[in-house]
């Protein structure tokens, strides 16, 4: 943590958040990061809701080529793409749940 970082020092995150508000304001409302370890980011999470990346995504005019996928915990998909924003580093972070194995057939 930066602790000599004040409130004008994450004014380029927050400006883009304003940006978002106005442009995108009837996009689905993601969870928000902003972070004095990195005060030129601003992260928009989607906890479940991989619509709600989808539609981010595509509003940002960020192509399905940039966007990587991994899995964790064995359960959960997570998407992630980053762009640069009116000046910040904006990422964009979807999870979702895996779909369940197909049951395994005995051999007959």
């Amino acid at each position: 943590m930066n602790q000599d970082l004040t409130l004008d020092g994450l004014a380029v995150p927050l400006r883009v958040l304003r940006l978002l508000a106005v442009d995108f304001g009837h996009l689905p409302a993601p969870h928000i990061e902003l972070s004095t370890v990195f005060p030129d980011r601003l992260g928009l999470r989607f906890h479940d809701d991989l619509a709600g990346f989808e539609t981010w995504r595509h509003a940002l005019g960020i192509t399905p080529d940039d966007v990587t996928y991994r899995e964790q915990s064995g359960d959960t998909c997570v998407l992630k793409a980053s762009v640069d924003y009116a000046g910040a580093a904006l990422d964009l972070t979807g999870f979702g749940d895996l779909p369940a194995p197909a049951p395994v057939k005995a051999a007959a």
